[in-house]
């Protein structure tokens, strides 16, 4: 979705503002830093090492199991103080989420229609979230802190010390409940680690544990945000005690109907395939793949909502559907619609009829509410997993951002969604997902792969709480690309989402930006700047040698025909209208308001088929897969991916 300054109405994952209520909600789990004492810290970078040492020796928690639990809850970032997307804090990320859960329903926002789907009336859901229940335990974690150690509450959440003692003082209270002594061997906190995690079932629970106890035998080394260096030295050979599980009293929850790995916690919560008035329907569709057609792309969401409300609202038959919801806390997962039908998710119906949709626990607008690790680390077990079980490459042509998606129609493209935007760390995900980026070529490569540090690459962003207002500042995975090697120069502009007007630099505005992982065509090259085709045209970004945001790399690359000025690009690769059979409306082949100009290179994704799923009614009986004789190539064209005529173009190797 997008999120940001006051908007409209309430709901999980969209584009522009997160509405008033979401606004306020954000700047409300701010307020109660703005009076919070500045840290004693000092300035060392072994700093935060010695506050496990010292909490571990205070609370008799073995260090190790400290130190591989805060991996897990934040890879022992501090993220300034600022809270999660469930209001947890701190390397520990201790939660106090009183105010975390105000919701902006994801697909309710805009003017995109989820479905995308031209041959059928726009959808544009208008359910409002539901109240939230009580908060869980899981979300109270902070104050439970507060009162075992007796630091204030606003200490716990700004000072790191603090926030590591806190947690320790958890884990020893959770030992202690099990009635397991305070053993100074890792093996022995299975139990306490699980409860740890503040999941209510057994799955969940021993997923998070056994993530914990992976971290403490392969060791975890790295430089925190705030810039301590912290080292988990490694223990190959610890077996924790499993059976502990038994004496925690959670609930077990029954993964039957899900398609989920063994190594993730899943239920089936499903969305509801329900008729109701004037033979409307919802809230997906029906299908048959992958035998009926392929699946070929992830779409990654972010909810905007809390995890109750979106599950309330994915049970709604009135609303709009995804495939699987991912809980923040501790990685847990929903699966609602199964993969062999069709979700409304993406806002382009073909993008929908041969995607899977995973939205996660999150707010795009608040860049210091952060993801945690349990949750990328679930997320990416769940990727591969699908990845492997349906042939879909790991490459962003095919794992997309929400963002990524283009709009099908050229009255579409401003109102498509932006998430899960630009404080997704794409490059850890892949990395997780066991494909990290890399060059895979020499220096002077014919393209590159977007690569910025993501801590250290802090473009400014507006919108995020206040229209205008700057964003606070954050590691980003996106890169700003401006029309000269010069950072005053205007940026690139993008026709069809502004009709000729700027490009802004607000968090909902893709016009001008590349992604981490996402490859182009070197177009030239003057210093420490790098020019790239984009949007039919060139774009510069900073490039410098000894900070890259991009390494090189090889591959193929589209450009037009000999003969001809440019090519239409397209936002959907539909079959020509003599494909469609008697009964099927052909559906236009509109080209977007881009086109491809001679001399310029796109890189090359899938060759693939027109085809378009004749899917609107509740029976299925009218359905139909029509594949016709026109073929297209993906292409990375702008933020967004596109699709080309391949009778329009030719495919040569990028640098030939």
């Amino acid at each position: 979705m997008r999120g940001s300054a006051p908007a409209p109405t309430p709901a999980p994952g969209h584009r522009r503002g997160r509405t008033t209520a979401g606004a306020l909600a954000c700047a409300a789990l701010l307020l109660p830093l703005l009076g919070a004492a500045p840290s004693q810290a000092q300035p060392s970078a072994d700093r935060l090492q010695q506050a496990f040492a010292s909490a571990s020796a205070e609370y008799h928690v073995p260090q190790s199991v400290l130190l591989a639990v805060s991996y897990l809850q934040s890879r022992w970032d501090a993220h300034d103080g600022a809270p999660s997307v469930t209001g947890g804090y701190g390397p520990m990320h201790l939660t106090d989420a009183r105010t975390a859960l105000a919701a902006t329903p994801h697909h309710s926002e805009g003017t995109e229609d989820a479905r995308g789907d031209s041959a059928r009336p726009a959808l544009h859901p208008g359910t409002e979230v539901p109240a939230d229940s009580e908060l869980p335990a899981r979300l109270k974690t902070l104050p439970r802190a507060a009162e075992l150690t007796g630091i204030p509450a606003e200490r716990l959440r700004t000072d790191e010390e603090a926030n590591v003692a806190g947690g320790a003082a958890l884990l020893a209270a959770a030992q202690r409940d099990l009635g397991e002594p305070l053993s100074d061997d890792p093996a022995d906190w299975y139990g306490a680690v699980a409860r740890f995690s503040g999941a209510d079932d057994t799955a969940t629970a021993a997923a998070y544990a056994d993530d914990v106890y992976d971290v403490l035998r392969t060791g975890e080394e790295r430089t925190t945000d705030a810039g301590q260096q912290v080292v988990l030295a490694a223990r190959p050979g610890v077996a924790p005690d499993t059976a502990q599980l038994g004496e925690t009293g959670l609930r077990t929850v029954s993964a039957a109907g899900t398609e989920c790995p063994k190594s993730v916690s899943c239920e089936w919560i499903p969305a509801p395939y329900e008729e109701f008035g004037d033979g409307d329907y919802g809230n997906h569709d029906l299908g048959d793949r992958p035998a009926s057609q392929s699946i070929r792309y992830i779409v990654i969401h972010d909810t905007e909502g809390g995890w109750d409300g979106v599950l309330n609202l994915v049970q709604d038959p009135t609303y709009v559907s995804w495939n699987y919801t991912l809980r923040s806390t501790d990685g847990h997962i929903a699966q609602h619609v199964k993969a062999k039908d069709v979700a409304w998710h993406a806002g382009n119906w073909y993008v929908n009829a041969k995607s899977i949709g995973l939205e996660h626990e999150g707010f795009l607008a608040s860049p210091d509410a952060w993801y945690t690790e349990a949750m990328y680390r679930s997320s990416a077990r769940l990727v591969r997993y699908l990845a492997a079980k349906y042939g879909i490459p790991l490459d962003r042509q095919h794992i997309l951002g929400h963002d990524n998606v283009p709009g099908p129609t050229t009255s579409t493209v401003p109102g498509m969604h932006t998430d899960p935007g630009p404080y997704w760390d794409w490059r850890h995900y892949f990395a997780l997902l066991g494909h990290p980026f890399r060059p895979t070529a020499g220096k002077d490569g014919g393209l590159v792969t977007i690569l910025p540090d993501y801590t250290a690459n802090q473009p400014v962003y507006t919108g995020c709480v206040t229209k205008g207002a700057p964003c606070a500042a954050h590691g980003s995975s996106e890169v700003r690309l401006y029309s000269d090697h010069d950072e005053n120069s205007a940026l690139i502009k993008d026709v069809g989402l502004h009709k000729g007007a700027d490009s802004t630099i607000d968090v909902n505005d893709v016009g001008s930006r590349v992604s981490t992982g996402q490859q182009y065509a070197v177009a030239d090259r003057y210093g420490d700047w790098t020019a790239i085709w984009y949007l039919g045209q060139k774009a510069w970004f900073k490039n410098p040698r000894q900070n890259p945001t991009a390494v090189p790399a090889s591959g193929l690359v589209v450009t037009p025909k000999d003969g001809v000025d440019s090519v239409p690009v397209y936002g959907r690769a539909y079959p020509e209208a003599s494909a469609y059979p008697a009964g099927v409306p052909a559906q236009a082949v509109a080209p977007l308001p881009y086109t491809l100009p001679q001399g310029q290179r796109y890189v090359v994704g899938d060759k693939v088929p027109g085809e378009y799923y004749y899917a609107v009614t509740y029976t299925t009986d009218s359905h139909r897969v029509v594949v016709g004789q026109d073929l297209y190539y993906e292409i990375q064209f702008g933020h967004r991916v596109a699709f080309v005529r391949a009778a329009d173009v030719r495919v040569v190797p990028a640098g030939s």
